[in-house]
């Protein structure tokens, strides 16, 4: 992976949650937190997993290891939801763009929230954190059309096709 190849990741990411934000934007208060049976409970827990796992890793990222998720991961709705990712996204843009080809082969040492200790070269979780976020938008994305909702594209082909940089 190279430091280009990392900004495009994070803008990629950056781009589906905004997509999905939006097309969560349908779904009626009352069903935006229905237990639809998933991995996470509602779509307002699954966004709130995906927020979580961006704060939780960019602590990491920046040297400082959670020994548990953020307090307002369990109150967030909708717009605070929005708020967070939106600026949890532009966060780990911003420490993409300072990557250089050693930072991503260098060692991040980091405790899980469980206590354990691991150490692995700063790429791997990069890409986990990416590949993370995009499972669980396909959750959502599933859960939508459970709602009867339309969801929208979210594919990275998508995103390349459409220009592949932010705000596209």
């Amino acid at each position: 992976m190279t430091p280009e190849d990392c900004r495009l990741l994070f803008d990629y990411n950056a781009w589906a949650n905004r997509r999905l934000l939006d097309g969560c934007a349908a779904v009626p208060a009352d069903q935006f937190t229905r237990d639809l049976h998933s991995s996470f409970p509602s779509v307002r827990d699954t966004l709130a997993h995906i927020a979580g796992a961006e704060w939780i890793w960019g602590e990491r990222f920046h040297g400082v290891s959670p020994a548990a998720p953020p307090a307002w991961l369990n109150t967030a709705e909708r717009a605070e939801l929005s708020k967070r990712l939106a600026g949890l996204d532009r966060e780990l843009a911003e420490f993409a763009s300072g990557l250089s080809a050693a930072d991503l082969v260098g060692a991040l040492e980091y405790r899980n929230l469980s206590g354990g200790a691991f150490s692995q070269p700063l790429w791997q979780p990069l890409q986990h954190l990416a590949n993370h976020s995009t499972y669980h938008r396909g959750q959502v994305v599933t859960m939508l059309r459970q709602l009867g909702v339309q969801p929208p594209h979210t594919d990275l082909i998508v995103f390349y096709r459409e220009g592949g940089r932010p705000g596209t």
